[in-house]
């Protein structure tokens, strides 16, 4: 077997070895069935069992309670960008979106094939540099006002977000569970699951049964909240692996605790930006600290010799995934909750190297 890469991508990202043994476990044989959990009957009991456990493990681990349904989704963000305008946008209402980086803009493009989409802030002009500020009106006839809480590509992070007056919802993919939020603040969030919550192929959503009831309720069973509720995330063949590596994570996450985590993710974090601002050779994209990303730190060199000498200074020492996103270029290092220190505190060390031999 080959030896395991450091693996700071954006996604799919790297996953706990302990993670890891149990869903390897149970491809083999999950728990007394004798089958693997790539077998297992989507409506059987234990399936159900982990639907529970995982929907559990959700609200215990955001502070909600049962106001807020828990849904397991297929289709990813694209889907949900779709979903959302689908199921929300009133026929004569209009949106609201905040557009901090790429993502947040495609989900305002997808909305604007359902309805009146407005931007109530925006980066693009300064390429994402900076979150945009938040509005000083939000308009009250809103159906919803959507933001991205972590833009992966950019590097800016929202660390505490204002009050709004109208349904918000939120677009964690990248950043959820990854340190303390009042998710009470949220009509709606959800995540695709292969940051922080397991493997491609599933998306989280919580949704408060307030913000549930004004659904529309024209759109076919598949694209709507209310039939996924009412089956239980399983109106169709539901992603059973997919679901229960999310529930491994949502294990995991627990048994280290939400505040330590967003303790060790803010330590990795700032090993990297206080190498970066120190030094002559990178240059954060974000310059204001206080709008930077724990999750994703995207810098450039001073010339593609160095980035080239980086690039093999870390296949050297078996590092893979710090490339910047191909839109922007330069470096993008991920630390999501199941990137360690140690591996943080290697690739500082050799950027810190790189320095001292150019």
């Amino acid at each position: 077997m080959s030896q395991r890469k450091i693996n700071f991508n954006a996604g799919p990202a790297t996953l706990p070895v302990a993670v890891l043994s149990q869903y390897a476990e149970a491809v083999m044989s999950y728990g007394n069935t004798g089958m693997s959990i790539l077998e297992l009957p989507h409506r059987g009991k234990d399936f159900l069992n982990i639907i529970e456990e995982s929907k559990a493990l959700v609200r215990e681990l955001c502070g909600i309670g049962n106001e807020y349904e828990i849904l397991w989704l297929q289709g990813g963000g694209r889907m949900l960008f779709s979903m959302i305008p689908m199921n929300f946008l009133k026929a004569k209402g209009a949106a609201g979106y905040i557009d901090s980086g790429h993502w947040a803009a495609e989900a305002i493009e997808y909305s604007e094939h359902y309805g009146a989409t407005h931007i109530l802030g925006s980066s693009k002009s300064s390429k994402y540099n900076h979150l945009p500020s938040w509005p000083s009106a939000i308009p009250a006839d809103l159906s919803y006002m959507h933001i991205t809480t972590n833009n992966t590509i950019y590097g800016t992070q929202y660390h505490s977000m204002p009050t709004a007056n109208v349904p918000l919802i939120g677009d964690m993919s990248s950043d959820i569970l990854s340190g303390r939020r009042d998710y009470s603040k949220y009509a709606m969030f959800y995540a695709a699951a292969q940051k922080n919550l397991g493997t491609p192929g599933v998306a989280l959503v919580g949704i408060h049964k307030d913000f549930l009831a004004q659904e529309a309720g024209h759109q076919p069973p598949m694209l709507s909240f209310k039939a996924h509720v009412k089956e239980n995330s399983i109106l169709n063949t539901a992603n059973v692996s997919g679901i229960y590596c999310s529930l491994l994570m949502l294990r995991w996450i627990k048994a280290k605790g939400i505040n330590n985590i967003e303790a060790e993710n803010a330590r990795k974090a700032t090993m990297l930006y206080d190498v970066i601002d120190a030094s002559p050779l990178f240059t954060a994209h974000v310059p204001d600290p206080a709008h930077r990303s724990l999750m994703n730190v995207c810098f450039t060199a001073k010339n593609a010799a160095t980035e080239q000498a980086l690039l093999d200074i870390c296949n050297t020492n078996n590092i893979t995934g710090i490339q910047g996103h191909r839109a922007v270029g330069g470096f993008r290092v991920s630390l999501y909750n199941s990137v360690t220190e140690a591996d943080t505190a290697l690739l500082a060390q050799l950027m810190r190297e790189l320095e001292t031999k150019s």
